[in-house]
């Protein structure tokens, strides 16, 4: 399949700074085929490991719902951005990815994964296994396999 290049080729980020984005930034906006074929997109903390990217959520819903139905999915995340000197406007980065996304199965899998993503944002692995024990049986991890991603500096102006 033959992705889009980027328009503005110029602003374009290199592998290694989407890669800098996607392990550094908490959060970013997940897009699937919703309900009547509606895109729904949704606010998602994440964490990016080996070359992938995982969320966690509740074990039903539209989230998942959409999943099962169509594996194809987007996913945006931005950094803060730096404030120009004219007071208003930023410059940030942003990445898009492509991909496919997946329920995970495997228990052992799950725990691995949820680690990860505890130990990103609980201020401590303690933490991050007390929670794993206490909600692992309530809680669906999925991932995605990244099939494009581009990124780019964006000046507002």
């Amino acid at each position: 399949m033959n992705f889009r290049k980027m328009r503005r080729y110029k602003q374009e980020l290199s592998k290694e700074e989407c890669v800098d984005i996607l392990t550094n930034e908490p959060r970013g906006v997940l897009a699937l085929l919703g309900d009547y074929d509606y895109p729904y997109a949704l606010p998602m903390s994440h964490v990016y490991v080996n070359g992938k990217i995982y969320f966690h959520g509740a074990m039903e819903g539209h989230k998942n719902d959409a999943v099962e139905r169509c594996d194809k999915v987007s996913y945006c995340v931005m950094d803060e951005g730096v404030k120009n000197t004219d007071g208003w406007s930023y410059i940030f980065r942003s990445v898009i990815v492509f991909g496919k996304i997946r329920t995970l199965t495997d228990k052992a899998e799950k725990i691995d994964k949820l680690t990860h993503l505890g130990d990103k944002f609980f201020p401590s692995h303690d933490n991050t296994v007390n929670e794993i024990s206490r909600l692992l049986d309530r809680t669906e991890v999925f991932e995605i396999t990244i099939d494009h991603m581009s990124g780019k500096t964006v000046q507002e102006k």
